[in-house]
């Protein structure tokens, strides 16, 4: 699996639409993404993060390790009937990151994550899809991993224009709720703001280097790239407000 690099900046607001102006010309919208009525490519995102009851994951980015890893299960939009969710092993080497996910009905994710059950509830998952499901269910498993955030936040979503394998996304109205369980991924009681008055920049790219565009414009707005998580900041807004 090929690895991208990830870049992330921590931008006010009152930035967004002189930040997106400048971009836009080099991207096009997400093709995968409805327009919003002001043809803005939006949709929500709502991740529950796995750890272990040492919290060992936040520490580790706490600390600062180069080569770790987090799992999620995450949703988008609305819960509908038949929506489906993602279970990934997000995987941090160095500045790289690479993704092991395997999409699956919503209805079934307490029965394969609290119950293990694949086979009978799955027959129509993919070969490498049921492998993902298997390495995520051990790491549940060999780690004791329980649901310890759940972060949501609107996404705006483009590709490179030039290049499809360049993403960038400006992450919005990011909140978060702690010890969540997995059949409220789609709830949005209890949420809190973080970063308030800020949104996430993030651009991901294949090649060695940023693209000279974008790396102009980073300098351009004077923006810093920053190691932020969004599940760590959530999990110490829980840690600062208990």
């Amino acid at each position: 699996m090929k690895l991208r690099h990830e870049k992330k900046y921590l931008v006010p607001t009152e930035c967004l639409d002189q930040l997106r102006a400048r971009l836009i010309p080099f991207l096009r919208p997400d093709l995968y993404t409805s327009l919003d009525p002001l043809g803005i490519p939006e949709y929500k995102v709502r991740s529950i993060y796995f750890d272990s009851h040492t919290n060992s994951s936040f520490f580790e980015k706490v600390e600062g390790l180069k080569d770790r890893k987090k799992l999620r299960v995450r949703g988008y939009g609305l819960q509908e009937k038949g929506s489906q969710v993602v279970l990934e092993i997000k995987r941090k080497i160095s500045d790289r990151v690479m993704k092991n996910r395997a999409f699956i009905p919503y209805s079934e994710v307490e029965n394969v994550i609290l119950k293990g059950l694949i086979d009978k509830n799955l027959t129509e998952v993919n070969k490498e899809s049921r492998e993902n499901i298997v390495r995520f269910l051990f790491n549940i498993k060999r780690y004791n991993l329980k649901p310890e955030n759940l972060i949501v936040y609107n996404r705006e979503a483009y590709h490179g224009k030039f290049d499809s394998g360049i993403r960038v996304t400006f992450d919005k109205n990011i909140r978060q709720k702690s010890s969540p369980v997995l059949r409220n991924l789609f709830s949005d009681f209890g949420l809190n703001p973080i970063w308030k008055g800020y949104f996430i920049l993030e651009i991901k790219y294949f090649d060695s280097t940023m693209p000279s565009w974008a790396k102009s414009i980073i300098e351009e707005f004077k923006l810093k790239n920053e190691a932020l998580s969004k599940y760590a900041t959530g999990v110490e807004y829980s840690l600062e407000n208990f």
